[in-house]
């Protein structure tokens, strides 16, 4: 009788291990954790080509600037927290991209291997064509990032190309890595 109640507690945590995350919009109470997130592949990663992590504040002004152009910016939580983000922003500020969106995909450390990625993609996919886009856009950094690679080319990314030796980080040349997929109508249709 002893082992029960031991036997029930291992029982929660398998069942909880295993719970799917919940992907979401995300709030402003989320800031703290996606600034955390990104501030981990800013200073350890090659997927983003920042070298100085931003603020609290100036991930707020990002998602404002996302959500003001009717953009998803969403997250993936578990058990009250945020493991991962993503959102789509327009390919270039002029307004003849305004159908096409490159998405970003950010996944807590501790959180990569569960699918995430993956799973944050294919909702972003979702919400980036409800909210008019016809091309989404994947712009890697490094063409040795394969977990980036990997969950875009799940998700029916196909690829346009590779961009040598455009970014320098943590003392090496850095390529980028072009993928598309279309979305929706594509270019069948006028978006207008």
């Amino acid at each position: 009788m002893a082992t029960r109640p031991a036997t029930r507690c291992k029982a929660r945590e398998y069942i909880s291990f295993f719970k799917m995350p919940t992907i979401r919009p995300s709030i402003d109470s989320d800031i703290p954790a996606i600034t955390a997130i990104y501030q981990h592949h800013v200073l350890h990663g090659t997927g983003t080509f920042e070298i100085d992590p931003p603020s609290e504040t100036d991930m707020t002004g990002r998602r404002a600037d996302v959500l003001a152009r009717g953009l998803p910016w969403l997250v993936a939580e578990k058990d009250g927290q945020v493991l991962g983000f993503a959102y789509a922003n327009w390919f270039k500020p002029r307004p003849a991209y305004r159908f096409s969106a490159e998405d970003s995909i950010y996944v807590a450390d501790q959180a990569r291997g569960m699918g995430l990625g993956r799973k944050l993609l294919a909702e972003l996919e979702v919400q980036a064509e409800a909210a008019g886009v016809r091309k989404l856009l994947a712009v890697i950094g490094d063409s040795a990032n394969a977990g980036s690679i990997g969950v875009h080319r799940s998700r029916g990314f196909s690829d346009v190309g590779i961009m040598r030796s455009v970014g320098w980080k943590f003392g090496a040349w850095r390529d980028i890595v072009l993928m598309e997929k279309t979305i929706g109508a594509g270019d069948a249709t006028s978006p207008e």
